[in-house]
């Protein structure tokens, strides 16, 4: 990382053959100390280099062959100074196999989509809108207003997509699966219940629970983009979703009561084949 800058200074190539860049700091290299390169491989070594970095940082991790109590400073200043990947900053997006929309609401989500200027992962399904003679499309200018920042598909591992640390926010019908999974990964919700349990479901995620919010009426852009906002602005929403999803964690354990159920079942239903 401190490379290019050693270049910068002139310590690479060596001009000369001791002390220099760190004398009198144990921890900072001499000159002599540093990564060896001769003036006519310099300019190789140091684009090889320069294309670890950018490989690093764009990255999404890194493994290192090594442990805080034999580098604890060095893996200190590599956690301050390597970027992060964004974290929590993409709105998932996904209306379960059932629920459907309007043409009228879909454009609308759309365009609040695009205005909140959010990341996003759309999952737009076939048969979605119940209208037949609508064509499945998105409105003019969509993809344009959103490219870069957005990906639409027709179907994706909403498990995977939940846990995955970049996903800040999950926008659902409140269907009791997707809301068990949302839970379950410690994702806030903005809820739009269609019919059936999702009503009682998402009452519970906005009031009980109070890990998302209720967006409930006629659906209009800007009122999409405001929820949107409060969903992925949330900091308290997030917190109390990461605590919900410790306690979910602590229930699925061996101890845990579900697991004491199933093996209740799985008794109660082999005490019955005996008899």
């Amino acid at each position: 990382m401190a490379f290019p800058m050693l270049c910068d200074k002139g310590y690479q190539p060596p001009q000369v053959a001791a002390g220099g860049a760190g004398d009198g700091a144990a921890a900072i290299p001499r000159v002599r100390d540093l990564i060896s390169t001769s003036a006519a491989g310099h300019g190789i070594i140091r684009e090889v280099i320069s294309r670890i970095m950018t490989a690093a940082e764009s990255s999404s991790g890194l493994i290192i062959n090594t442990f805080d109590a034999l580098e604890a400073d060095e893996l200190a200043w590599l956690r301050r100074d390597l970027p992060v990947p964004p974290a929590a900053s993409v709105l998932y997006v996904s209306f379960g196999s059932l629920a459907s929309v309007s043409a009228s609401d879909l454009v609308e989500t759309a365009w609040g989509i695009a205005g909140s200027g959010r990341p996003f992962l759309w999952v737009l399904r076939p048969g979605l809108v119940n209208d037949a003679s609508y064509s499945q499309q998105l409105p003019d200018g969509f993809e344009a207003a959103t490219r870069g920042r957005g990906v639409v598909v027709s179907w994706a591992p909403q498990e995977d997509v939940l846990a995955h640390p970049s996903v800040g926010g999950f926008w659902t019908h409140c269907g009791w699966n997707s809301t068990m999974e949302a839970v379950c990964a410690g994702v806030p919700m903005l809820c739009r219940p269609c019919f059936g349990d999702q009503m009682g479901n998402a009452r519970y995620v906005e009031h009980v629970w109070r890990i998302g919010v209720e967006l409930n009426g006629e659906l209009e852009r800007g009122k999409v983009q405001t929820a949107i906002e409060t969903l992925m602005g949330g900091d308290e929403l997030r917190q109390r979703a990461k605590e919900r999803r410790s306690r979910a964690a602590e229930c699925v354990t061996e101890t845990g009561s579900p697991s004491a159920n199933v093996d209740k079942l799985v008794k109660h239903i082999m005490s019955l084949r005996r008899d």
